[in-house]
Formats: C-alpha cells, sequence, structure tokens
C-alpha cells in the first residue's frame, strides 16, 4: 500500500500516462487543438492540492484487505486522477463564471487564450474566444475524467483491456458528477437572486465542494475496497463534515488569505459577488445599515479601504468567529466518527490527518 506521501506522485503519473495517451488523437485534428489539450494539461499538473485523489485513497484504505488490496490500489489510483480531471473541469468553468483573472498566481485558462486572441491579432472579440476555449476545455477535461475512471483511452492498442469499477463505485461517481454540476447552477443562481440565507450558503457547500471533494471520493474508495454499506454511510458522514470545514476555510481564506498563499487577489470573494455562510452570517447579525453597507461591496472591484471597511464588518458582526467555530464543530464531529470506525489504526491515522489538514489550511 501507498503512504499519503506516495499518492499525489502516483496520480500524477497516471495524468501524465493518460495525457501522453491521448496526445496523438488531438494531432490527427489540428496543432491548434493539440496546443489547447497541452494547455489543458498543463493546468492539471501545475498546482493542486490532489485532495479528492488523498481521500478516494483514505476511503479505499479504509475497506481494503491484505487479499484484495494488490488488485484494487490501482484502481484507487486510477479514480483519483479522473476526479483531478472533474476538478479541473470545475475551476476552469468556475473562473469564467467569477470573471477570475488568475489562478494558482498564474492568469487562468479563458484569460490565458484571451492574450493569445491578442497576440495573434485574430478578429472578433478576445473575451469572448477566450471564455468559448476554455467552456470547450473544461467539457474536455470532463470528458476525460469519464475515459480515465473506466480505463479508456482515445487509442487502438493491442493492451490489456481495462479493469472495470464496480457498479457501487460507478454508481457513486455519477452521483457526484450531477451533484457538483448541480451545487454549481445553485450558486450561480444564489448570486443572481441575492438569496443570503446561511442555509441556501451551505446547501451550495454541501454538493458543489463537500460530497465531490471529500464525501463521495471517500466512499468511492471504499466501493473499491469492497467495504460494507455501513462503512460507507459513516465515510459519507465523515466526508460530509470535513468538505464542509474544508469550504468554509475557503471561505474565510477568499476575504482574509494571502495572495502569496491562495494564488487569487485578496478579497476575491467579495469582488465575485459570493454569498458565502460568511457573508450571509454577516448580513443576519449585522444592523440594517452595516448589512447595506456590506451588500454595496458585493460583486464589484474594491479599493483597499473598502475592503478593509468590509473585512472589519466581517469581524465586529461576530461572523468571522461564529464561521471559526463551525469549522472546529464539524472537524470534531468528523474525528469523533473517524475514531469510532471499524478499520485499521493506519487507516485512522490517515483519514484524522487529512482531517486536520484541510481544516487549519491556509491556501
Amino acid at each position: 500500500m501507498l503512504s499519503q506521501q506516495q499518492v499525489p506522485g502516483a496520480v500524477e503519473e497516471i495524468l501524465r500516462d493518460f495525457f501522453d495517451a491521448t496526445a496523438p488523437s488531438l494531432e490527427e485534428i489540428s496543432p491548434v487543438v493539440t496546443e489547447a489539450g497541452a494547455a489543458l494539461a498543463e493546468f492539471v499538473l501545475t498546482g493542486g492540492k490532489r485532495l479528492r485523489p488523498l481521500f478516494v485513497h483514505a476511503g479505499w484504505r479504509c475497506a481494503a484487505t491484505e487479499s484484495t488490496a494488490a488488485a484494487t490500489e490501482p484502481l484507487a489510483l486510477r479514480v483519483g486522477g479522473a476526479i483531478e480531471l472533474i476538478q479541473a473541469c470545475a475551476l476552469v468553468h468556475d473562473d469564467i463564471l467569477d470573471r477570475s483573472d488568475t489562478r494558482r498566481g498564474q492568469p487562468t485558462v479563458h484569460q490565458r487564450f484571451s492574450a493569445l486572441h491578442r497576440h495573434h491579432r485574430w478578429s472578433g472579440d478576445s473575451a469572448h474566444h477566450g471564455s468559448s476555449v476554455a467552456i470547450l476545455l473544461g467539457d474536455l477535461a470532463l470528458a476525460w475524467a469519464d475515459d480515465l475512471v473506466h480505463g479508456l483511452r482515445p487509442t487502438f492498442d493491442d493492451g490489456p483491456a481495462p479493469v472495470p469499477l464496480p457498479p457501487a463505485a460507478g454508481t457513486l461517481w455519477a452521483r457526484m458528477r450531477t451533484e457538483v454540476l448541480g451545487g454549481q447552477l445553485l450558486d450561480i443562481t444564489n448570486e443572481a437572486s441575492a438569496d443570503e440565507t446561511v442555509d441556501a450558503a451551505y446547501r451550495v457547500m454541501k454538493y458543489k465542494t463537500a460530497a465531490y471533494t471529500v464525501a463521495r471520493p471517500l466512499q468511492i474508495g471504499a466501493a473499491l475496497g469492497e467495504g460494507s454499506a455501513e462503512l460507507s454511510e459513516a465515510l459519507w458522514r465523515i466526508g460530509t463534515d470535513l468538505g464542509l470545514a474544508f469550504q468554509l476555510r475557503d471561505d474565510l481564506l477568499g476575504v482574509f488569505g494571502d495572495p502569496a498563499e491562495t494564488g487569487k487577489p485578496s478579497g476575491d470573494d467579495l469582488v465575485t459577488g459570493k454569498r458565502t455562510v460568511l457573508v450571509a452570517q454577516a448580513l443576519a447579525d449585522s444592523s440594517a445599515a452595516t448589512a447595506a453597507t456590506l451588500r454595496g461591496f458585493l460583486g464589484r472591484a474594491l479599493s483597499a479601504t473598502e475592503l478593509a471597511t468590509a473585512r472589519g464588518i466581517l469581524i465586529d458582526s461576530g461572523a468571522l468567529a461564529a464561521v471559526e467555530g463551525q469549522i472546529d464543530d464539524h472537524l470534531s464531529s468528523a474525528l469523533a466518527e473517524i475514531d469510532a470506525l471499524e478499520t485499521s489504526p493506519l487507516a485512522r491515522a490517515d483519514l484524522t490527518a487529512l482531517a486536520h489538514r484541510i481544516a487549519h489550511r491556509q491556501k
């Protein structure tokens, strides 16, 4: 069995091999398509925490036995690589929806292709071209995720037939794809409708982030290891708590994080107008005048003074402390369930370490 430290490298090797295998099919179409595919591969392989593959592997480790480990661990790593492609799809599309200019300290994919359009002085609108290419690359990442998870490649060779996913894992995979897209739809609808309730923000977090970042990867991993229904249900509860803690921490970093660590501009979530739990809590706990001031800062560029004022409202309203408390509550609930899992001490230790890592991260 691989250690936690070895999993990201093993998954990246799978992804590099997959991208190499897809290259000839892109080259047959056009050099333009080859260049775009290379940009997608670079995006996937450069940066990223590889948290989702780690949770797939952690769920698998909770279920795997000595007799099944050798045969099923490669499947867990393959699924981990496929989830990274879903993550790429989500990030590329999310950056378009949020009108974000940077990701991991670099231009977002749509900005990269907008710049290419301007460089070549092509006809039409550069911004529209960049968004159009990025949408298609996000779609390609989603299609490739399905190819990889099922062990398929766009080449015809005499290699061994791919090992299929167990039906239980395939069903969870299908649900996860629907949940992340449904959660994204909820997110943009909440922003457009200005739904400011904490309940609405939590529903978005549950499906846009918690399910596909932690809960479903844990369950899929356990299904690959032939775990019981009881284990799967426990991992769903653990994963939901940890996924919510992860997103709540992300919300704090989106306002108070260091751009050098997060790779995103300071206060980016306020500029994009995200209705996070942090913002919803502040609006609910502030006076009408203060809430109106905070609303006025959402969804537009902010000066340094305005950003400082917005942060002050989030602190003085008690929202910052409330969200920190919610993170602690979700983490404590998950840790208690992990302690009660009927699995190996090493599996519990790995999951505990991951729990602390995502709840207390700084980027």
